[in-house]
């Protein structure tokens, strides 16, 4: 198992379900990433160096830095914006998996 793995297994059934959903999407927008822990909680790296991060939380998981895009992507993620640079996903509501990979493609557009 990997750290990533690790992380994941942590967490209550439910939970780990929608952090796996959260971590298959995001490497569909990026499939060359690889993953570490980063500050506790899994990153994202591309070319060495992290794209996002993606940590489950009480009520919610959040991805983060999520950069600002262009007027169609504001769009699609201002409702989920909880802080300049974050996403907060509830585990109440349905999992946006699309738009989860949008970021992922999104960040690796502007990590060049």
């Amino acid at each position: 198992m990997s750290a990533v793995d690790d992380y994941i297994a942590r967490f209550p059934d439910d939970v780990r379900a929608i952090l796996t959903a959260v971590r298959r999407a995001i490497h569909a927008g990026v499939p060359d990433a690889t993953e570490q822990i980063r500050y506790g909680m899994p990153a994202v790296m591309l070319g060495g160096r992290y794209a996002l991060h993606f940590a489950g939380w009480k009520n919610h998981v959040s991805l983060y830095p999520v950069p600002r895009g262009d007027e169609e992507f504001e769009q699609l993620v201002g409702p989920y914006r909880s802080t300049k640079d974050s996403v907060t996903l509830l585990y109440s509501k349905p999992l946006p998996v699309e738009l989860i990979t949008r970021i992922a493609e999104e960040c690796a557009e502007q990590h060049g």
